[in-house]
């Protein structure tokens, strides 16, 4: 009897890594990920079966899911106001905008004022006036929150704009912030302030979707305020990291119609999570001379199309004089990778900043798999001396820049939900220059010689950790 269980118990785990294999060849995103579980599912079912069902699910089936719903509750109430930003949207702008608008499914928006804000202590400092000054609602939504010196502070000025009597609804990420006490949570949420977590495996269909997170980092302040960037809530993130010391990133403080742009995009999230529509100001307000044209570029593993990696393929195509870009993880899908050759050898100064010292070893290691083909395809590589660099930008010509939460990984392409400005303003293209210019002052470049004189060893473990891009 018991040899009999057994056989039947093998028979279905088989049976069960064959149909997932079926899976992973319909919903794959990359034909590399689509035969690595294939292969894996039917030889291994054992081990590859969980594996899959946690690291392996290509969309976020709950949301995709949800956003069906949405069509017929939350788009009622994005029809009745949309119109109203209408009098700060044009068609009249390069076709490169309009296919990001496409993929943004939200407009180009003038009326703004975008404000950048470079390292941790302008960042909060901004945020915090912001959050102060609120009349009506605050929405704040972080990946990472710590119980430090910062999260203490963060923490009373939530609770004591609650105080005022203004709404205040906070999200988190539950993988992010895992570490966040009960007691924390429980103090806002005695204090009035509305709490929840992102519930990236809500319900039983849903539960193994641990892959996925949420990265996006979001602050509203009564509709026509908005924050976005790189920073979470930490004191690693003023510059107190015990191992990594000085903390480089960059955040953007936006003022006008741009922000509702912000807001939809966490009051879609906040939907996902409790199930509430949140009653919200929609009027978009001009409160500043200027007249910068901004873009809200939200994506994730719901979303139709692989939005932040066509995003970023889009802006490497667009370039006709330079392309530069930072992010602290990079391993760009062959897409990418490709398209920033091909700008390079189209004579476009394609400059990529990293970190000298990762914080993600694996993620870090992968990138030395590809890199000497770029190289040798004219793409310049900085690796950045003082810090932990960790900002998210791309400069784009003179025509735009990009500040947000995207990395160039397949994390950020297909498994988180990530936010993007884009700002198509001299101006800001400007002090954007300005700052990387700083930037790379502070780098050194990686030249085809350090490449190639690598340890074999060291080539092979690069080699080996890129295998694991499509899970990292």
């Amino acid at each position: 009897m018991a040899t009999w269980l057994l056989g039947l118990a093998l028979f279905l785990v088989h049976l069960l890594g064959i149909l997932s294999s079926v899976m992973a060849l319909m919903s794959s995103r990359t034909s590399q990920g689509a035969i690595a579980w294939i292969i894996s599912l039917v030889t291994f079912p054992y081990v590859a079966l969980p594996a899959y069902w946690i690291f392996g699910r290509p969309r976020f089936y709950g949301y995709v899911s949800a956003r069906g719903e949405r069509d017929t509750v939350l788009r009622r109430v994005l029809e009745r106001h949309r119109p109203q930003v209408a009098p700060y949207t044009s068609s009249d702008h390069p076709y490169e905008l309009r296919g990001l608008e496409c993929l943004a499914q939200m407009p180009l928006t003038s009326g703004n004022r975008a404000d950048l804000l470079v390292d941790g202590e302008t960042t909060f400092d901004s945020i915090f006036a912001g959050i102060d000054a609120a009349e009506e609602y605050v929405l704040i939504q972080f990946f990472i929150v710590r119980n430090d010196d910062l999260g203490q502070r963060f923490k009373q000025r939530l609770e004591q704009a609650a105080s005022k009597g203004v709404r205040v609804y906070f999200l988190y990420d539950e993988i992010g912030c895992r570490s966040l006490s009960d007691g924390y949570l429980r103090d806002l949420s005695n204090a009035g302030v509305y709490v929840s977590a992102f519930h990236s495996s809500r319900g039983l269909r849903h539960r193994f979707q641990l892959n996925f997170r949420n990265h996006r980092k979001i602050v509203v302040v009564d509709g026509y305020l908005g924050w976005l960037g790189g920073l979470n809530v930490g004191d690693e993130y003023l510059g107190q990291h015990a191992r990594h010391g000085a903390w480089r990133d960059t955040h953007l403080k936006l003022t006008g119609p741009s922000a509702l742009g912000l807001q939809e995009a966490f009051w879609e999230d906040w939907h996902w999570a409790t199930g509430e529509i949140l009653q919200l100001d929609w009027q978009p307000r001009v409160t500043c001379e200027e007249n910068q044209d901004v873009l809200i570029i939200p994506s994730g593993p719901a979303d139709e199309q692989e939005t932040a990696s066509l995003m970023v393929q889009q802006a490497i195509h667009g370039a006709k004089h330079r392309f530069w870009v930072t992010s602290p993880y990079f391993v760009p899908d062959q897409g990418v990778q490709d398209a920033l050759r091909l700008a390079a050898m189209r004579g476009v100064d394609v400059r990529i900043m990293m970190p000298e010292r990762p914080d993600h070893l694996l993620v870090f290691l992968s990138a030395f798999a590809f890199l000497p083909d770029m190289v040798r395809a004219g793409v310049k590589v900085y690796r950045y001396q003082p810090g932990f660099l960790h900002q998210k930008v791309m400069l784009i010509d003179n025509a735009g820049a990009t500040v947000g939460t995207v990395n160039l990984d397949n994390r950020s392409f297909r498994l988180n939900f990530e936010i993007t400005a884009y700002i198509a303003d001299s101006r800001f293209v400007a002090e954007v220059e300005s700052m990387l210019e700083r930037d790379f002052a502070n780098c050194r470049q990686v030249m085809l010689e350090e490449l190639q004189r690598r340890p074999m060893w060291r080539k092979l473990v690069s080699r080996a950790t890129y295998l694991l891009a499509p899970i990292q």
